[in-house]
């Protein structure tokens, strides 16, 4: 069995968001690591690397991982493309609301890595509590037989951290479909502030958005939450997009309709494509963890941007074995960060995301990588 050790000490390390306690050189040797095993192992990678001016080994001294070649993630919506690690390994899928689904493997290393970056962020916060029993209200689907939608997938993962009291879910299963049980909502956030538990609520912002909408709506009165609460968001507004309203204002309503404390609230970025957890700060910006580097690139020509540039997203992590997915452009707009202009104290950049960009350049991009990776 192949054996990453460099790319496993650098998915391991306990200080997320600490540059100068990362040994010297350990990005480097894990991305060159993964590399090299995509090229030997994955069909059509290699080619991809040398159609794009890359050798096999220009890897071995390469330390710009930016002028790596990315594959956009709407690849990954046309075409699975797998290592062998990937043959048998888990299957997670996007959401699909633009009408593609993403259907990426993960294997165990792949999945136990990206799983440890999430506990270590969790314990960064004071968030991982097994002493502390809490009610979860779960802003996603209810689970019917095996769990393959990604965001499912992590908001099951994320109740490991504080045991169980009661778990409601907000999507509700129909049999053959979900239903969003607002009523069911309500009555969970006014049984749980009764109740003296923590709550956590976790998964899709517009679905409590909703909720707390219906509530003023209707004349339902506010309710205070235990202390130690959390709202942590994850997926995006999906298809309520056209509802989406300003962070500020949407966790000034939670802390009004339900206690909970702005700082409390956060939302996290991350993608079937690309598991790496990006969370937010105490100020609301996404720290780029040290497991990863972010690079900002032009819509028109893929160039690389600096800091305050708005751009396309890129992603390049060595987590990944089971797919090529180590080095990605989202399709999302962005604009890096450094540390310094966050007050929270961190000193990795973040970034600010701005929407969708445009689909058309990642649908073409993606379409190159499918001619070149995909015949292979």
């Amino acid at each position: 069995m192949t054996s990453f050790p460099h790319g496993d000490a650098l998915c391991a390390l306990p200080h997320p968001y600490c540059a100068e306690r990362v040994p010297p050189g350990l990005f480097d040797r894990a991305m060159g690591e993964i590399c090299h095993f995509h090229s030997q192992h994955t069909p059509g990678y290699e080619h991809w690397l040398r159609a794009n001016g890359f050798r096999p080994e220009d890897l071995n001294s390469l330390e710009d991982w930016s002028q790596l070649p990315p594959i956009f993630a709407t690849f990954f919506k046309q075409q699975s493309i797998l290592s062998p690690t990937g043959e048998q390994a888990l299957e997670l899928t996007s959401s699909g609301t633009s009408g593609q689904k993403s259907r990426m493997r993960y294997d165990e290393r792949s999945l136990s890595g990206a799983q440890f970056m999430v506990a270590r962020i969790f314990c960064h916060y004071g968030w991982n509590t097994p002493d502390t029993p809490c009610n979860y209200l779960l802003l996603s689907y209810e689970p019917q037989g095996e769990i393959t939608l990604g965001t499912s997938y992590t908001d099951q993962f994320l109740c490991r951290f504080a045991p169980a009291n009661r778990v409601i879910y907000a999507l509700r299963s129909t049999g053959d479909s979900h239903q969003f049980d607002v009523f069911g909502v309500i009555a969970a956030l006014q049984s749980f502030a009764e109740e003296g538990l923590p709550v956590r609520m976790f998964g899709f912002p517009a679905f409590l958005w909703q909720a707390l909408q219906h509530m003023q709506a209707t004349g339902v009165a506010d309710v205070q939450l235990p202390a130690g609460s959390l709202a942590f968001f994850g997926g995006g507004w999906k298809t309520q997009a056209a509802q989406e309203i300003a962070k500020a204002q949407f966790y000034a309503r939670i802390q009004r309709q339900l206690g909970i404390d702005p700082e409390r609230c956060r939302d996290g970025y991350g993608a079937v494509e690309h598991a790496v957890p990006y969370i937010e700060c105490a100020q609301h910006h996404f720290h780029v963890p040290v497991y990863a580097k972010v690079f900002i690139r032009d819509t028109a020509d893929l160039s690389v941007l600096g800091y305050g540039q708005r751009g396309l997203l890129g992603f390049v992590s060595p987590y990944i074995s089971s797919s090529p997915a180590h080095a990605v452009i989202m399709s999302d707009l962005a604009t890096l960060h450094p540390g310094a202009a966050c007050r929270c104290g961190l000193s990795s950049d973040w970034f600010e995301l701005h929407g969708r960009a445009g689909t058309d350049a990642g649908r073409s991009c993606a379409m190159a990588a499918a001619e070149l990776l995909g015949r292979h």
